[in-house]
């Protein structure tokens, strides 16, 4: 009788488990039935451009070396990963918190709230994961040479898929946070355009020593590190050292996802 009466007062643990188990569920289900023309036309049509302008036309024309496509292929990949991740949380954030209230119904579920937010990053990651593989097959249509990945190190390369959409998810954390709704637009303009030409996603690391200044720069920037990565496990190319590119990604995954959801309890909590 005591063992029972134990067990009836005994809280359910595994329910937030099943509680975050179905969030993800639900936002996989939604992205797979629903959404997959709208989510892919969003993650690759402007790789697809830059893939096909920079490492196709502008070769073919003479504008590029021939072997150009194989450093801007890894390149391309990074922002894929990057920009995916950052656009499906933050945007969604925004929506959600001032347009159609759906956030709450989210906060009503037995969960803590950072861990509400940590499934909003992580949908995000995977959704930017598939995204980034995709350039793979692409980037062999496209390119004149195709994709040549006899030198690619697999296991580093899904370590900085996932922990670099994770770090991309909390950047869009902090924006889809921290952003008014009427100034989204603007502040994506402001924050975009320079993380795309700052990260080098068009030009190795190593190959801005002549403009030191310009080469410092990048390293404030998140991409950057990503981008040096693939090139890393993909590629035989120059790049930044491995130790610097993990420290990077590292510092960039604490500071945003610490900023993001302490943006986000505050705004759950309004």
């Amino acid at each position: 009788m005591t063992s029972e009466l134990f067990a009836a007062g005994t809280p359910d643990r595994s329910t937030p488990a099943r509680a975050f188990a179905g969030l993800c569920q639900r936002d996989l289900w939604v992205t797979v039935r629903h959404e997959p023309i709208a989510f892919l036309s969003q993650a690759l049509l402007q790789p697809i451009f830059f893939l096909f302008v920079f490492g196709r036309v502008l070769p073919e024309i003479g504008a590029a070396r021939g072997a150009y496509g194989t450093q801007l292929l890894p390149g391309i990949l990074a922002l894929t990963l990057v920009l995916t991740a950052l656009q499906n949380t933050a945007l969604p954030l925004v929506i959600e918190f001032s347009f159609t209230r759906e956030i709450e119904d989210r906060l009503l579920a037995p969960l803590p709230v950072p861990a509400v937010a940590a499934e909003k990053m992580l949908i995000a990651a995977t959704r930017a994961i598939v995204a980034a593989v995709l350039i793979l097959p692409l980037g062999q249509l496209i390119l004149p040479g195709g994709v040549h990945l006899e030198h690619a190190q697999w296991l580093p390369f899904a370590a900085l898929l996932v922990f670099g959409s994770l770090t991309a998810a909390g950047m869009g954390l902090v924006l889809g946070t921290a952003v008014p709704p009427n100034r989204i637009s603007i502040m994506f303009a402001l924050v975009l355009t320079p993380l795309i030409f700052t990260g080098c996603t068009f030009y190795p690391w190593a190959g801005l020593e002549r403009l030191r200044w310009f080469q410092i720069l990048t390293l404030a920037n998140p991409l950057t590190y990503v981008s040096e990565g693939m090139r890393a496990t993909m590629t035989t190319l120059p790049h930044l050292a491995p130790g610097w590119i993990a420290l990077g990604i590292a510092v960039s995954f604490i500071a945003f996802a610490g900023l993001g959801s302490i943006g986000f309890l505050r705004r759950a909590l309004d």
